[in-house]
């Protein structure tokens, strides 16, 4: 096959067979598939040879770069002992050895394993509402989520994210549950600071906990970061507040760290910058380095305890069939190594201050408005952004080897942690072209 029609050879086949997520189909009659052949570093090549730094870690998975050898060597060697077994009724190695490691990180424990975020938000909506049940209070179950947060596209997951365009066509399907004010910093007003934008919407969590607090189990967040509602960043008292309220209204609090966990917002877990540990975390993304799929909910002992008896009834009766998976289990526990041996956290905190100053020119540009960061992840808005800039803003930023991925008018970077000066210079520099060529 000559080497010049692979992408479109790729392309044509893909069209015919897969149905991509997130995406209507027939726009691809337009804006062409990228056929993507290997990995390496930051680096995506399509077939034909041509590459694109990955600025969005391939939706937020990949923390080490593509293509990183010390997690291909622990799946590999884990392939040569087992690649999996059903976990009820049986156990192994790395998933006990994960499920230690990650309750060290986390001061919490049990953990219970899926797949991905969605179930990941689905296991702990499940355990939350059978806590109460357990403790007699069966009532106890709805849930408070955030303005404009996504916690994922399964049905139970759908009923606490506030996204019109993942909701609305389901919404006969989806029960109602209760949304509050985002602390959103970019809500702020005059002389307004982010404390006061969080302290504000602390208000409407305390109406809704003590008008309803006899029927809510829990109150489900992203901690600093609500990502789908265009990298949302608000002060930690927020967190630190709702922990209080919860405690008052006895309300479970669940930290979805889904997309901030594992080092993104400048520390381990992002909760860690408000002090406060939540009743159940949900994780997923990074917890694999971006190369199989796994999620992990763990617990507090006191939602642990609630479920421990003689009765089945009594048990948390959900289950998937690659639960605990041994090959993921391996990846996870060579990404938590890769934490520890480089001392990542202190690098990327030194990193985020270099990049900080290369991305600078950004900030000063006469279309950016609300420039803002947060450990790995910047973000601003475009001024006057014209229509479809998100479509052409990717295309054009294609063009200059970068992928990016607006949300509405809103760009961001979540690039791995691998990134270096260099490539955020060619970073920086493509992403001033691409913005110049969308008007």
């Amino acid at each position: 096959m000559d080497q010049a029609s692979q992408n479109q050879t790729w392309l044509t086949r893909s069209l015919a067979s897969v149905w991509h997520p997130c995406t209507q189909m027939k726009r691809h009659e337009t804006l062409p598939l990228i056929p993507i052949a290997r990995g390496d570093g930051v680096w995506l090549y399509d077939m034909d040879g041509n590459r694109y730094l990955d600025a969005v870690s391939s939706w937020w998975v990949n923390l080490f770069g593509h293509n990183q050898p010390r997690i291909k060597a622990a799946i590999s060697a884990q392939m040569d002992q087992l690649e999996h077994v059903m976990l009820a009724g049986f156990t192994h190695q790395p998933v006990v050895e994960l499920s230690e490691q990650l309750a060290e990180l986390t001061g919490l424990g049990h953990a219970f394993y899926g797949s991905d975020g969605a179930s990941a938000t689905e296991i702990a909506l499940k355990m939350a509402a059978h806590y109460w049940r357990n403790l007699g209070l069966p009532e106890k179950n709805r849930f408070v989520y955030l303005q404009d947060s996504y916690h994922g596209e399964t049905m139970g997951a759908l009923s606490v994210t506030d996204v019109p365009i993942f909701r609305t066509a389901y919404a006969p399907l989806v029960r109602e549950n209760f949304a509050v004010q985002s602390p959103d910093s970019r809500q702020a007003k005059g002389e307004q600071t982010a404390k006061d934008v969080a302290l504000w919407a602390l208000q409407d969590l305390e109406r809704v906990l003590a008008a309803h607090q006899h029927e809510i189990a829990a109150l489900i967040v992203e901690p600093l970061v609500q990502g789908a509602a265009g990298m949302a960043m608000y002060d930690p008292i927020y967190l630190a507040q709702a922990r209080i309220l919860c405690d008052q209204y006895q309300v479970l609090l669940i930290a979805d760290e889904i997309a901030v966990g594992f080092g993104r917002t400048g520390t381990m877990f992002a909760c860690e910058q408000a002090e406060i540990k939540p009743d159940l975390i949900c994780l997923s993304k990074g917890i694999t380095g971006g190369y199989l799929p796994l999620a992990a909910v763990l617990c507090s002992e006191a939602v642990y305890t609630a479920f421990y008896s003689d009765e089945t009834a009594r048990a948390f009766l959900h289950s998937h069939s690659y639960t605990g998976n041994a090959l993921a289990c391996a990846a996870a526990l060579a990404t938590l190594a890769i934490f520890k041996d480089d001392a990542v956290i202190a690098a990327n905190r030194e990193k985020a201050v270099r990049f900080s100053a290369i991305f600078s020119p950004l900030a000063q540009h006469p279309r950016v408005k609300n420039w803002r960061h947060c450990g790995m992840i910047w973000a601003f808005e475009i001024s006057d952004a014209p229509p479809q800039f998100a479509t052409q803003c990717f295309v054009e930023a294609l063009k200059e080897g970068i992928l990016l991925r607006p949300i509405g008018n809103t760009l961001y970077f979540m690039p791995p942690y691998s990134l270096t000066d260099i490539e955020a210079q060619f970073l920086l520099a493509g992403t001033m072209s691409a913005l110049s060529n969308c008007w």
